[in-house]
């Protein structure tokens, strides 16, 4: 008997047709920031002197004055009602990889048994959420449950819906951070001051730095029904069990193909909803993977960035259910084709228009763009196995060191060009000036086609942390997490790098000045043979990290351990690295997290991969019982009762076992694997037993990687290769060839 709800999902799935999308009559850049309180709607809504006062914050970082909350919370307030708005919301992001809010309506009493939509100034800027509920690594204990959300004026406010959604910090009771903003806001302004000092060297109308971010969103799209049919990605985001589709992505044929209707229409609506919400969507297109794709937007500041991500992803889930999808954001849904990733390029740049990490076109210019990019080198190459742990998820962990994603382990790729004028300053004897090639033109003998404009960069694919030509581009974020927590390391790591260089360079610019062979020259050249010293001093200090070669080879793990890099696979030993004597030295240094919040932060990464390797191991253990058991049980029993009627039809036995023979071979290897199951089942339960009973979070974490994972692995193995015994008609779960192919 066929199972009738697979067939019935997977024909209800090839049938649906693109859900006709609303496109508005406007230009995009007419729609743009529809729904957001930008500018433009301060400009309308404000007194011309709380308007002044605002754009002083938000551009130059001044102090928010609490005086005049009420007169933005007024002008908020009548802007929101305008647009349907009838609640409020204190928008965050807790440690939980995803953002949270308390909705309140706009009322209050009026003192005459009536009410009255009312927004204060106190609302705005603070709230007071229940602070136990959300992961805090023991900061707060569950009858200490007071928190605060503090509104940042930095990131604009937006609405959804009906709500107002505005964006805050969360911090506990005690100042503790309890989220993602807070840290990352401090990071932000660390290395903005370590950026415009060292700036002072090269340029005296720098005042500013601003970090710039742009995200590369990838994921998969499944058909509602179908995700609705399978357990596991219901529960877990990823599927547990199932045998590869004989074709998937080894044609390269989905890679920039052309995207179907149905996607097409996805697309369009997720992008008009993102450029109300004033979120730069900017390109699109199918990624390697079949059903994969891939969202980016034009860079922004950095903190804006992470919001607009975060916001992106929750965009993302609501569209898709419109269209009749589910978005799979996890980092390896799929066994044996691409996971997804979320590539964070990042670069600082300079308020008077300059980007740091691009060439000048001057020889000072491009001492400055050493100094920035030789700097990057020894803040990634100090930290690797830190910004490592930045990225590290029991998700990711299954992405990470496949043919497919960066190695679990950092390095940096700077091409050819740059790679050789390190070389040359390290190997150079004497201080002298240098000019870079820049970008050159590539000649194409074909008379229809122009002559190509070629970086002075290649790409290299298997790096975590290549160049790209005027920013780095750090590939190992999961498609699943908060970039911030990426960005926190790599800022704090980055400020420290700028801090202890001019520290030194000031140091070397003392030592030259009181030589007479420099004082003819009021100082500079002192500065530029102290910046030159120094610079490098560090090019051969982060020599080890630079790496231009496979990352894919087992080599290169060989060769990163001689180099002192970190090669740890283990998830929850890798966490360790925020603790390392030398990270805590540097979060505090810089004043972006102190080593209580970095134990709490721990201790919430290691609950979190406990508790998601338990999860997947109950619906793994359960799918393997109540589902995959019960069908090759079912299916040996059709066997079964054909063999004996060929010993019914046949008079002799011989010819009969003959003619069954197959039949016989399945019905032993169904029987040796289903009990292999059913004990490997048992296994697996027992070992999250033992884990369980070990008190100690950091150590139950070990445990779960060392002994629940592999039981997992073995038991996948077995029912994958049930999945191709058992007759399809009676397997119920959809298949890979169902899943992974939209029509």
């Amino acid at each position: 008997m066929a199972n009738d709800l697979r067939f019935q999902v997977v024909a209800e799935a090839f049938k649906k047709k693109a859900v006709e999308v609303k496109v508005p009559s406007e230009r995009p850049s007419e729609y743009f920031g529809k729904y957001v309180f930008n500018k433009e709607k301060m400009y309308r809504y404000l007194p011309k002197d709380v308007y002044d006062k605002m754009v002083d914050v938000m551009d130059n970082g001044a102090s928010l004055d609490r005086s005049i909350a009420d007169a933005v919370a007024d002008g908020m307030k009548k802007w929101a009602m305008e647009m349907g708005v009838t609640h409020y919301t204190h928008w965050f992001q807790p440690l939980t990889e995803g953002t949270a809010e308390k909705h309140d309506a706009f009322v209050e009493h009026d003192g005459k048994g009536g009410m009255i939509e009312k927004f204060s100034g106190k609302l705005l800027v603070q709230q007071e959420p229940d602070a136990s509920s959300f992961p805090n690594g023991g900061i707060r204990n569950t009858f200490e449950a007071r928190g605060y959300s503090a509104w940042d004026p930095t990131s604009p406010v937006f609405i959804i819906d009906d709500t107002l959604c505005i964006p805050t910090i969360f911090i506990a009771y005690t100042g503790e951070a309890l989220d993602y903003k807070a840290p990352l806001l401090r990071a932000l302004h660390a290395v903005g001051k370590a950026a415009t000092d060292v700036c002072q060297f090269f340029y005296d109308d720098v005042t500013k730095v601003q970090v710039n971010l742009g995200w590369e969103q990838e994921y998969f799209l499944v058909d509602e029904g179908l995700y609705s049919a399978r357990p596991d990605l219901l529960m877990t985001g990823r599927t547990l069990m199932g045998h590869e589709s004989a074709k998937n992505q080894q044609m390269d044929d989905h890679y920039f193909g052309t995207i179907p209707d149905r996607v097409q229409a996805f697309m369009k609506d997720l992008e008009i909803q993102a450029l109300e919400l004033a979120i730069p969507c900017k390109t699109r297109h199918n990624e390697v993977a079949p059903n994969q794709f891939e969202l980016a937007p034009i860079f922004e500041e950095c903190n804006l960035a992470v919001d607009h991500n975060m916001l992106l992803m929750s965009l993302m889930k609501k569209v898709a259910r419109n269209h009749g999808f589910r978005v799979l954001l996890h980092e390896k849904p799929f066994d044996g084709i691409n996971g997804s990733g979320k590539h964070n390029n990042w670069s600082l740049s300079a308020d008077n228009g300059v980007l740091l990490h691009a060439p000048g076109k001057t020889p000072e210019e491009n001492l400055r763009f050493v100094t920035f990019i030789v700097e990057t080198l020894m803040a990634v190459h100090r930290h690797n196995g830190l910004l490592k742990a930045s990225i590290m998820s029991a998700t990711n962990a299954h992405r990470l060191g496949g043919n497919e994603a960066p190695p679990a382990i950092i390095s940096s790729f700077l091409g050819t060009q740059l790679t050789e004028l390190l070389n040359h300053i390290e190997e150079s004897e004497t201080n002298e000036l240098f000019n870079l090639k820049g970008k050159q033109g590539m000649e194409i003998d074909i008379p229809q086609i122009p002559d190509l404009i070629v970086d002075n960069t290649d790409r290299n694919r298997t790096s975590p942390f290549a160049f790209t030509g005027n920013r780095f581009e750090f590939r190992a974020p999961g498609s699943s997490v908060n970039c911030a927590s990426a960005m926190i390391a790599l800022n704090a790591a980055m400020a420290e790098a700028l801090n202890s260089f001019k520290e030194r360079v000031d140091k070397k610019i003392a030592e030259y000045s009181v030589l007479t062979s420099f004082n003819e020259d009021s100082g500079h050249t002192a500065k530029f043979h102290a910046i030159l010293d120094v610079l490098r001093d560090d090019i051969k200090a982060c020599k080890p990290i630079r790496f231009d070669g496979n990352g894919y080879s087992e080599e290169w793990v060989k060769e990163a351990a001689r180099r002192g890099l970190d090669v740890e696979k283990s998830c929850p030993v890798i966490f360790e690295h925020y603790l390392d004597e030398s990270s805590v030295r540097m979060f505090e240094s810089t004043k972006v997290m102190n080593r209580k919040e970095l134990e709490a932060r721990n201790e919430v990464k290691w609950e979190m991969y406990v508790k998601t390797v338990q999860i997947e191991a109950r619906v793994l253990g359960d799918l393997a019982m109540n589902h995959i058991i019960p069908v090759a049980t079912h299916y040996q029993s059709k066997l079964i009762k054909n063999v004996q009627g060929m010993k019914d039809i046949f008079s002799s036995e011989g010819q009969a076992l003959k003619l069954s023979a197959r039949n016989m071979k399945l019905i032993e290897e169904i029987a040796e694997r289903t009990e292999r199951i059913e004990q490997l089942v048992e296994e697996l339960t027992e070992a999250r037993r033992v884990a369980n009973r070990i008190e100690n979070i950091h150590q139950r974490a070990i445990q779960y990687h060392d002994t629940v994972c592999p039981k997992m692995e073995a038991i996948r193995q077995e029912t994958d290769k049930l999945e191709l015994i058992v007759e399809d008609g009676l397997w119920t779960l959809p298949k890979y060839r169902e899943l992974l192919f939209i029509r």
